[in-house]
């Protein structure tokens, strides 16, 4: 049994220790074989010298975070704690840059160490892969890019595209015209768009042309210069499509691939072309590669874990 005391400096107890201290009696049950009584700016742990080293180390990240930000909610409290040792010193580090201002001043800015990585990418690379989990931003940030630079005149156009492959994109067969076939499998762009622009912007932006929501069928034939694509549900694209998606590009343009290997609604399975391309590509420097995780999920907290413990699940079946 090994008893230590850790003096807090340069971080307000009452932020570290959380609301009723709500964060110091959780970081209790992730370290249940230590006491741990906190008076003041002191905290003192007893019990196996190895889970009081793991606890100082996690209790290091969470000090920088607080002297970094000056605050700690239960998001950062959450990542901070489970994360990894590099994930959780790129999470203190996390720079607060906004990507745009939304609608009535909103500010839009990345929330996870990858959402920023994946900002970096987009200005150092035409084309970004975000490969990842539901719930991680990667769509939310992406059109928020592309939403910047058509703002600040980077690009003349958006194009926001996906697979409408619960429809087999055989679209003929479903009633009404096209656009009444193709909004529902496009509903979640509109959903991101509607969080950056005004509504009534957005109509007049899709009628001018700057802004275009389309399936990925009809990218086919087509070289897209100027612009800011994004195609999104990746892996519901085979590796043909995503390949004649990549080569549409044109001058002055900037292409984001968004997708969640875990989410394949092909029939069969395996012709997703998500993973193919990105071990085809994965050595060409001009193309940027970010994988998201549960670390990054910025749903309900019970989300990041709901895929934490369906992520074990498949590499217990692996083995």
């Amino acid at each position: 049994m090994t008893e230590r005391i850790f003096e807090l400096t340069g971080a307000d107890p009452a932020q570290l220790y959380g609301p009723s201290n709500t964060f110091l009696n959780q970081i209790g049950t992730y370290f249940p074989k230590l006491k741990i009584v906190a008076r003041g700016h002191k905290i003192k742990v007893s019990g196996p010298e190895e889970s009081i080293i793991e606890f100082e180390d996690k209790l290091d990240g969470i000090l920088a975070y607080v002297e970094k930000h000056k605050t700690l909610d239960q998001r950062a409290f959450d990542t901070l704690v489970q994360a990894s040792d590099a994930t959780r010193e790129n999470y203190t580090l996390l720079k607060d840059e906004v990507i745009l201002h939304g609608p009535s001043g909103r500010i839009i800015k990345a929330k996870t160490p990858n959402q920023y990585k994946l900002i970096e990418a987009s200005v150092d690379n035409d084309m970004v892969f975000a490969i990842g989990p539901a719930g991680t931003g990667k769509t939310y940030t992406a059109v928020a890019l592309a939403v910047r630079a058509l703002k600040n005149r980077e690009v003349r156009r958006i194009i926001l595209t996906r697979p409408a492959v619960e429809a087999g994109e055989r679209l003929g067969f479903l009633p009404g015209d096209m656009k009444e076939k193709v909004d529902p499998y496009l509903r979640p762009l509109y959903d991101s768009l509607q969080e950056m622009i005004q509504y009534d912007k957005i109509q007049r932006k899709i009628e001018s042309g700057e802004i275009e929501i389309a399936p990925l069928a009809f990218m086919r034939g087509r070289t897209l210069k100027n612009c800011f694509a994004i195609l999104d549900e990746a892996q519901n694209a085979t590796e043909t499509q995503i390949k004649m998606f990549l080569t549409r590009i044109g001058e002055n343009s900037k292409l984001v691939v968004n997708g969640d290997p875990s989410q394949v609604d092909l029939i069969n399975k395996t012709h997703s072309g998500l993973i193919k391309s990105k071990n085809i590509l994965k050595d060409l420097k001009e193309i940027k590669i970010i994988e998201f995780d549960y670390n990054d999920v910025i749903r309900h907290p019970l989300v990041a874990k709901i895929i934490k413990a369906y992520q074990n699940k498949s590499v217990d079946d692996k083995n």
